[in-house]
Parts: C-alpha cells; sequence; structure tokens
C-alpha cells in the first residue's frame, strides 16, 4: 500500500503491520488462555466475579482501575482486566504489562478476545474507564473508553459462537503468569491491599448491564485467590453515580 509520511493512510485505507518471524517466535511463547488447561504453569488470578448461573444474560460490564507497573521478567506478565465470557467465548479489556508480547516492560491497555479456539491480543496505550457492550440492534460486542465511555472499536458477532448471545459470567480483578521453575511476578502496586485507593491498586465503578441494555447495581461478588501467600483481593462499598454508566455501589482492590 501506498504511505505517506505527510499525511497518514489514503482515504478509506488503514496502516497494516508486517508479520515478521520474531513476531511469529513472540507470538509461540505466549501462555494460553486462563480456561485452556496444558501441561504447564497456569495463570494466577486475584479477582471477584459474577455468581455463576447459567441463566444470567449479561449486555456488557465495566469499570474504572488504576494503572501500575509491576516488574515483571522475561516470559513473565502481570495484568488487571475486565472479563466477560460465555462457554469458549471470552472479550478481556484492562492493562498489561508483557515483555514477550510487546517487546518492553511498559504498562499498556490490552484487548483480548477468544472465540472458540481462536484466540487474539490487541495493544492500545492515574485511571482509566472501560466496558464491553453489547449493541442489542445488531450483536455486536462494542469497546467502550474514556470517562465519557466513548466506544473506541468492536467484536462482529458473527465471530463469535456463545457470545452471539449475552454473558452468563463477568469478572475484575488481577492475573500474573511465570513459566514453570519461576517465581511468581508482582499483581497491582505489588503490596497487599490495606484498604486505601491512595496506595491499593483497585477495580472500581463496576457495572453490569442486563439483557436490554440496563445497568444495574452489583450487590455481591465472590472473591477468588488462587495463592493467598502471594496475592489477596478484598470487595469494599463504595457508591459512585455515574452520569454516562449509573450507580456503583463497589470497587475492588488487589495486589
Amino acid at each position: 500500500m501506498i504511505w505517506s509520511k505527510a499525511d497518514g493512510c489514503p482515504f478509506g485505507t488503514v496502516p497494516i503491520k508486517r508479520i515478521t518471524k520474531e513476531d511469529l517466535v513472540r507470538r509461540s511463547n505466549i501462555p494460553p488462555s486462563e480456561d485452556v488447561t496444558y501441561d504447564i504453569e497456569l495463570p494466577s488470578l486475584a479477582i471477584v466475579q459474577i455468581q455463576k448461573n447459567p441463566n444470567n444474560k449479561f449486555a456488557g460490564a465495566g469499570m474504572s482501575t488504576s494503572l501500575y507497573n509491576p516488574h515483571v521478567e522475561g516470559q513473565q506478565h502481570s495484568a488487571c482486566r475486565l472479563k466477560i465470557q460465555k462457554g469458549s467465548d471470552i472479550i478481556q479489556v484492562g492493562w498489561r504489562v508483557d515483555p514477550t508480547l510487546y517487546r518492553d516492560n511498559k504498562t499498556r491497555l490490552f484487548v483480548h478476545f477468544q472465540a472458540g479456539l481462536f484466540s487474539s491480543f490487541r495493544k492500545k496505550n492515574t485511571n482509566i474507564n472501560i466496558a464491553n457492550q453489547k449493541d442489542l440492534a445488531n450483536g455486536n460486542w462494542l469497546l467502550l473508553a474514556r470517562k465519557d465511555y466513548k466506544q473506541i472499536g468492536f467484536w462482529p458477532q458473527k465471530i463469535f459462537t456463545s457470545l452471539a448471545s449475552f454473558a452468563d459470567n463477568v469478572e475484575w480483578g488481577g492475573v500474573t503468569y511465570s513459566p514453570l521453575g519461576v517465581p511468581k511476578p508482582p499483581m497491582g502496586s505489588s503490596f497487599f491491599p490495606i484498604g486505601s485507593t491512595d496506595y491499593d491498586a483497585y477495580c472500581r465503578r463496576l457495572i453490569i448491564l442486563n439483557d436490554k441494555g440496563e445497568t444495574f447495581d452489583v450487590d455481591k461478588t465472590i472473591p477468588y485467590v488462587d495463592d493467598h501467600n502471594l496475592y489477596r483481593v478484598s470487595d469494599y462499598p463504595y457508591l459512585v453515580v455515574d452520569p454516562h454508566m449509573s450507580t456503583s455501589p463497589h470497587f475492588t482492590t488487589l495486589l
């Protein structure tokens, strides 16, 4: 394609990065999704989630999250994300430090989706608001960000199977990964939470949308931590009236 440094892409076109051999090598070193079980070390979680129920019908979810830059090395990664799921279909958005994926140790806004067996990362680049919302008119899943929850992208309904309808599971919180035999990296602020957002990493203003696209209060979450010696998660009441995404009474602090 023709590229003009002065004017950007020609009208109606977008830049496409060439895939290099290095990209393919890095891709092969990316660990599998949290929900895929192989004979390797699995990610560690410190999250809160909605009570699982196959009858749940969620048309979206959102959060406001603090940004941190935990120290990771090699193939380690550390992230904080919002995750919506049904079956093997998953959409995750949040921030992530991942030298394998990004070739540096910077904190980046990331987007990850898994449609059946197909999985893909995208990267974008203190506090951010992010949400996923289903467009009830056409079935697409929208990516919303910024204080005004502006749409910045979408996933077409046709790429999903289970999420072609509604999500039945929502999670907020942290995830880390290290290869076998390598100590786990820090999560969030790198310290155990003390109950203050001045110091703790957090997800707050948790919201969920029902199958009519209406927001409702997250009045009960279930904490889950798979290694209490390394990570903690705490859920505290926190009432905020958000003019864009309605009222939410919870925030989550995490390591």
